[in-house]
């Protein structure tokens, strides 16, 4: 007998995912997309992204905003550990070697070129994102570091913290701009990021004496403004 082809199937119709799993897997899409897009990205368009109707979108996040706001908080504040600033405090090992360490994993972890277009994105949508995380992370971060530096050279610090986060940000925004450069100009590809990190931990630390020293010698022209602004 001759063969016969079997008839094509249809589309399948798409599998119909528990609750949760569907809401993670629209809040991992979202971050996807408005990391591409920007926070004015249609929801209409992100449906399709889901493959989801926009109707069924909104039975899991009543409202864009409220959309948004939980992709900063998976997003953008779920990558930090706490622990890393458990470690950062863990002076059984080198200041030097901490900061490696922890430089290291945040630049793979938090660094990402995701994380990066949407925290731009939400900063350039004037939103709460930037500034939010970085009185929530960014800050006692930088306050742990330079404190913890400063105890390993004998150093004191001044009281204000506007110019102990100033003195964090040297290393901080070094790394940070690292990671712009590597994902969003695809440049400085010749170097391991660890190595580069390194560096910039090592220029750090044998700077910082020299800046505190400044710090004092201009501490008049260094006073904080009324009210500190947010480094993004």
């Amino acid at each position: 007998m001759p063969e016969t082809t079997p008839p094509t199937a249809g589309p399948r119709p798409q599998k119909r995912l528990p609750y949760a799993e569907r809401r993670r897997q629209i809040l991992d899409k979202a971050a996807e997309f408005f990391s591409e897009h920007g926070l004015a990205g249609q929801t209409r368009s992100l449906a399709q992204a889901c493959a989801i109707s926009q109707r069924l979108l909104y039975r899991f996040f009543p409202s864009k905003a409220a959309l948004i706001d939980e992709v900063y908080e998976e997003a953008i504040l779920g990558p930090f550990k706490a622990a890393w600033l458990v470690r950062l405090a863990d002076r059984r090992e080198p200041v030097e070697q901490r900061l490696n360490v922890f430089y290291c994993a945040y630049f793979e972890t938090v660094l990402t070129r995701r994380w990066l277009r949407l925290f731009l994105h939400s900063s350039l949508a004037n939103r709460s994102m930037a500034p939010g995380y970085n009185v929530a992370v960014v800050m006692p971060l930088l306050e742990r570091i330079v404190e913890e530096v400063a105890h390993e050279q004998g150093l004191r610090l001044p009281d204000d913290k506007p110019l102990r986060h100033e003195l964090g940000w040297t290393l901080h925004g070094a790394i940070s701009h690292l990671a712009i450069r590597k994902h969003l100009y695809h440049a400085s590809q010749g170097v391991t990021a660890q190595a580069v990190i390194a560096l910039h931990v090592r220029s750090f630390l044998g700077g910082f004496a020299a800046m505190l020293a400044a710090v004092e010698a201009m501490r008049k022209d260094l006073q904080p403004a009324e009210k500190e602004l947010v480094v993004v």
